[in-house]
């Protein structure tokens, strides 16, 4: 072993202790190791910085902008709606949200697919009385298991590719992962929806500040358009478009005021309705029965940019110019450009307009406006601004165009059309460009520690190829190898990188440990293709603790788990994947 070779495997070997040590973030040790790297010539300093122009940097982060744009849509929501309803029983809701999550990780990156879900998660277990504990962790090993599918669904896979294309001048292509993954998702899938009871019942989750606010009775104030889906309907149809979660205060139609309306009570083109519910129900109800709310009809942004309108919650402050009028008095709109979307006063239900509610010290509203001006409109207002939360009501929902572009991009990388970086990218900018998501939004969508930490990496593991550390793993591997057959050569592999994982995080797993796998398949004489597909696997098979990935990590503290409830439901499910996946893997991608 030369001094290169040594001090490679030390650099390696300490940024695993740190990790694992936890005290620092991931992405500080990251750029910890490349310091010490260059400091030690592993890498030269022209080279220190070009894991940021990497395309794994620019997938990772295009990824994450266009999953947080499909929150956004709704689309999920709505597709799920139809649905949800008529899932009763808890093995019903596990089954639903376990291949919900999994389908859609193999589309979008799974941390994003497994963060639209959550809300329909804790909105099944706050119906059926169940603890959000039993859903949450069979979700993420959803995510993990349907990310496995495409090229796209998880950075392994992506990472994996570019080995591949710097070994065969080839890298795998968007659905070469497909064959291997369908199959151990299905399996992995059908295992959650019974092992499950395994999880441990008692588990409560950490309250956020969101929950603490319990904000449930806002009123706000809409209008039945003439191609609304309510036009024509009743308000007990409305309630169960809302799922119950919604009342009907009043109902104003030209000069007539109906209070209280009963659940016969027909719907018409023109009505005004006060609704009042917590936010995420009433724009539910406002998205998918397409109603609109009265200040839709009153712009808060200038024409020809593309700054999106926000929506923010805040009190009533003693001092503020709203304490005992309303915004009809003090022309909130015209004045400041700012809309009353929702009022909630405890221990009080309104039954006249927006507008015309006297304000008190203490009262919570909803208000609209620019991005740019509503927190300096706020002050001037004197009101307090509630923890931030994220809320939909009064944004603009735009589904059609979000899945016309998700569709386009999904497409364009199946046919090859374009590299599978131009293809996010573009998708990330062209949501931008048609207000999909604002830019504020987009940039706070991408966990920049993760591009950090990936672009920080890449110099480093390449030391490991560049001073000929992976042959020299590899031919360890190599000697015991030699002694087990083709089969458990590749067991080996998977197991190792799944070994791993919990200890160097995925994408970092995959940039060590890849090299490593083809130079040991190739000193036995076997193909690269089944080993590199095995570290891929095995980086993003991680269900055993809740440090190897982000979507175990997501679901630790809602769902109360600790440390040990991974393995219980893990341990089986990865047995299942390393007895499984080996076969297939020698199935689809022969070892010669």
């Amino acid at each position: 072993m030369t001094l290169d070779q040594s001090f490679s495997i030390a650099v390696i070997g300490m940024m695993m202790v740190l990790f694992v040590w936890g005290r620092l973030r991931y992405d500080v040790v990251a750029a910890l190791a490349l310091l010490a790297a260059l400091a030690l010539g592993l890498v030269p300093t022209k080279d220190a910085f070009k894991g940021f122009s990497d395309d794994i940097v620019i997938i990772v982060g295009s990824a994450l902008v266009v999953s947080a744009a499909v929150a956004r849509s709704g689309i999920i929501e709505r597709a799920l709606s139809h649905v949800a309803p008529y899932v009763r029983s808890t093995q019903m809701q596990i089954t639903l949200l376990v291949f919900s999550v999994a389908v859609m990780s193999a589309i979008i990156k799974n941390i994003g697919a497994l963060a639209m879900m959550l809300p329909i998660a804790y909105q099944l277990a706050r119906r059926s009385g169940n603890s959000p504990s039993i859903f949450l962790m069979p979700m993420a090993f959803a995510s993990l298991l349907g990310g496995i599918v495409t090229l796209v669904g998880t950075s392994p896979n992506i990472i994996v590719a570019r080995v591949r294309e710097e070994l065969t001048g080839r890298p795998f292509e968007m659905f070469d992962f497909a064959p291997v993954g369908l199959g151990l998702a299905l399996a992995g899938c059908l295992f959650l929806c019974v092992g499950y009871r395994l999880l441990p019942r008692d588990r409560q989750g950490a309250a956020s500040l969101e929950q603490a606010l319990d904000i449930s009775d806002y009123v706000t104030e809409v209008q039945v358009p003439q191609r609304s889906a309510l036009a024509g309907k009743t308000i007990s149809e409305l309630k169960a478009l809302a799922e119950g979660e919604v009342d009907v205060v009043a109902i104003l139609r030209s000069k007539t005021r109906v209070s209280a309306p009963f659940p016969d009570a027909g719907l018409r083109p023109g009505d005004i309705l006060l609704l009042r519910g917590e936010p995420k129900a009433l724009e539910r109800v406002v998205a998918q029965g397409g109603l609109q709310l009265d200040a839709d009809q009153r712009p808060t942004h200038s024409r020809g940019t593309l700054d999106q309108i926000t929506v923010s919650e805040a009190i009533v402050g003693p001092v503020s110019l709203l304490t005992g009028r309303s915004v009809g008095e003090i022309e909130l709109h015209e004045r400041y450009r700012v809309n009353l979307l929702a009022v909630s006063r405890s221990g009080e239900r309104f039954r006249e307009r927006l507008r015309n509610i006297t304000l008190r010290t203490g009262d919570v509203v909803v208000l609209q406006g620019d991005e740019k001006i509503l927190p300096e409109r706020m002050r001037e207002l004197g009101l307090m601004p509630l923890v931030g939360r994220a809320l939909t009501l009064g944004s603009a929902r735009k589904g059609w165009i979000t899945g016309a572009i998700l569709l386009a991009t999904v497409v364009a990388i199946a046919l090859n059309l374009v590299p599978v970086s131009v293809a996010f990218f573009g998708a990330a900018a062209l949501l931008v460009t048609f207000r999909a998501i604002s830019p504020r939004d987009a940039y706070d969508s991408i966990e920049w520690p993760i591009l950090v930490m990936l672009a920080a990496l890449i110099p480093v593991s390449d030391t490991l190829r560049s001073t000929g550390t992976t042959d020299l793993l590899a031919g360890w591997l190599a000697s015991i190898g030699m002694l087990l057959p083709g089969w458990g050569a590749l067991a080996l592999i998977l197991v190792s990188a799944m070994a791993v994982t919990p200890f160097l995080n995925n994408a970092a797993t995959v940039l060590v440990v890849a090299p490593i796998g083809a130079s040991f398949a190739k000193s036995l004489g076997y193909s690269p293709d089944a080993f590199l597909m095995a570290v891929a696997i095995g980086a993003a098979c991680d269900f055993l603790t809740p440090i190897g990935h982000q979507c175990n990590t997501l679901v630790m503290g809602p769902g109360g788990y600790r440390f040990g409830d991974y393995a219980r439901l893990g341990a089986p499910l990865s047995l299942l994947v390393i007895l499984l996946g080996v076969p297939l893997i020698m199935l689809v991608w022969p070892l010669r």
